[in-house]
């Protein structure tokens, strides 16, 4: 039977929206997918895999929502990131400024948790940024690359400890490690950053990624991802493992990931 769901993609950077997109096709055949598109982040691509799609500044919370509810939207998803560039840089509408008012710590879970609350008073419930993708949260164990030696082991173990304290304080969800020493903590720059300035400073010598979910995770925003893009740039910095948290971190275009992997000869590993 074919299904009667209208969902609202709230598109960000990076292949996140496509794997959504396909999955969503895949697993529920029907589904009228409409995406919310943001000038300088969404690829463009994407409109030719929409049902619909409108553009956006981002932080234009009102003129969203009343093209979610133009397209019959009831449930929406959060998929893809923003560059840190275009939320310092955004002219917040009226909606979002009421937001930023009420909300004291301005984190990803506190904006994006009040975001979903603004859609719910629109009859329009934020479901799970994993919903349709189960099959791309690797469980515990090698996932691909190289299988990692004891001493990364211990590192993974290590790095895994030390994420979980910073992602508890909403500082980040990755940290660098070698040896038993953090070389890199990631904050509002993002991963990439954090992977560039651990790369530098371990001199590409066993150095290891390691990524995890917020304790408590709400899964419907900020799931921590890794797809190609963190394998090159993992690979350009050096860094010769990942670590990643087990069934809670997606692992994006994971044929793709596997063969960088292999090619650069970095270990993926779910802890």
């Amino acid at each position: 039977m074919a299904s009667s769901r209208i969902i609202g993609i709230i598109a960000g950077n990076g292949v996140y929206p496509e794997t959504f997109i396909a999955a969503a096709r895949r697993n529920s055949p029907g589904v009228k997918l409409a995406v919310a598109a943001f000038h300088d982040e969404t690829k463009p691509e994407l409109a030719d895999q929409a049902d619909a799609i409108e553009w956006f500044r981002v932080a234009q919370l009102g003129k969203m929502i009343r093209f979610f509810k133009r397209e019959g939207v009831t449930e929406a998803v959060m998929v893809g990131q923003i560059s840190p560039k275009n939320l310092f840089d955004m002219r917040p509408d009226l909606r979002v400024l009421m937001i930023l008012a009420r909300v004291k710590e301005r984190n990803a879970e506190t904006l994006f948790g009040a975001i979903s609350d603004e859609l719910a008073k629109e009859g329009i419930t934020v479901i799970n940024a994993t919903t349709f993708l189960e099959d791309h949260l690797p469980g515990s164990g090698h996932v691909c690359g190289p299988a990692l030696k004891k001493r990364q082991l211990a590192d993974a173990d290590f790095g895994f400890r030390i994420a979980k304290q910073t992602s508890a304080l909403d500082i980040g969800q990755s940290v660098v490690v070698r040896h038993g020493t953090v070389l890199a903590v990631e904050a509002f720059e993002g991963t990439n950053n954090c992977i560039r300035r651990g790369g530098d400073l371990g001199h590409g010598k066993d150095v290891m990624l390691v990524k995890v979910s917020k304790p408590n995770q709400d899964m419907r925003f900020d799931v921590p991802v890794v797809g190609p893009q963190t394998i090159e740039n993992c690979a350009s910095a050096g860094v010769c493992a990942i670590a990643i948290e087990a069934d809670k971190t997606l692992l994006l275009e994971k044929g793709k990931v596997a063969a960088l992997c292999d090619r650069h000869r970095i270990g993926i590993h779910a802890v």
